[in-house]
């Protein structure tokens, strides 16, 4: 029998056109994958630029409740399009005052947030509400009646449980201090008259502002409300 020779170099040829075909084929098949995922990142980020201008250009007033959320969403989500989290957000809590006053875990169920971008919208809240209590400071309160609800309405009115919170103001009735005594449930809160008179006293205060929410939303005074005083 004859024994057909064997080419070490045509073998070795051979060995490297086949790697070679092998790495072509994965190069083009990652630049296939590769291509729409740049082409939506461009998508939003086009989106984005566009918005920023807009809101640059005509204010607040040329930008929908969603469009809002968006731009602060830009900063704590970079690499994802927002604008489907930011109607998600609004659709759950209905308004933007609904959004940012929502306990971190309720955010958290909407998809797409994550517990830091939670922390920062409770965070931009924060700010919010410090901002409204800065204006009540070194003021005459009850002579900025409005400036009072506006804050108390910031601070409370999205909490899911029931707070009495107490307003001290001096002899000129500035703010001293802005407190939440209490938190109760869903649909109460107790009140204790003698740990409110001890506070006063502690603070110097001569006058007090009695606040309370109420989660559901009614403003109605419930029975208890107006026997409360008495």
């Amino acid at each position: 029998m004859t024994k057909t020779p064997i080419s070490i170099e045509a073998d070795l040829e051979q060995s490297a056109d086949e790697r070679q075909f092998f790495a072509q084929q994965k190069t083009r098949s990652a630049k296939a994958s590769a291509s729409p995922d740049r082409s939506a990142e461009a998508h939003y980020h086009g989106h984005r630029d566009r918005l920023r201008a807009r809101y640059r250009e005509q204010g607040d007033q040329a930008l929908a409740d969603y469009e809002i959320l968006e731009l602060i969403l830009f900063r704590l989500i970079p690499r994802r399009d927002t604008k489907p989290i930011a109607k998600a957000l609004l659709s759950r809590f209905g308004t933007l005052a609904g959004v940012f006053g929502a306990p971190l875990n309720l955010l958290q169920e909407v998809k797409g947030v994550g517990e830091s971008v939670a922390l920062d919208l409770k965070l931009i809240a924060t700010a919010t509400q410090r901002m409204l209590k800065s204006d009540l400071r070194n003021k005459q309160v009850l002579s900025s009646w409005s400036a009072v609800i506006d804050y108390c309405h910031a601070a409370m009115a999205h909490e899911t449980k029931e707070q009495f919170r107490i307003l001290f103001l001096d002899k000129r009735n500035s703010l001293i201090a802005d407190e939440v005594q209490q938190q109760g449930t869903i649909d109460h809160t107790p009140v204790y008259p003698r740990e409110v008179v001890k506070r006063a006293l502690e603070l110097s205060a001569t006058a007090l502002i009695l606040v309370h929410n109420h989660p559901s939303g009614d403003p109605t005074p419930s029975r208890a409300d107006i026997k409360r005083p008495s």
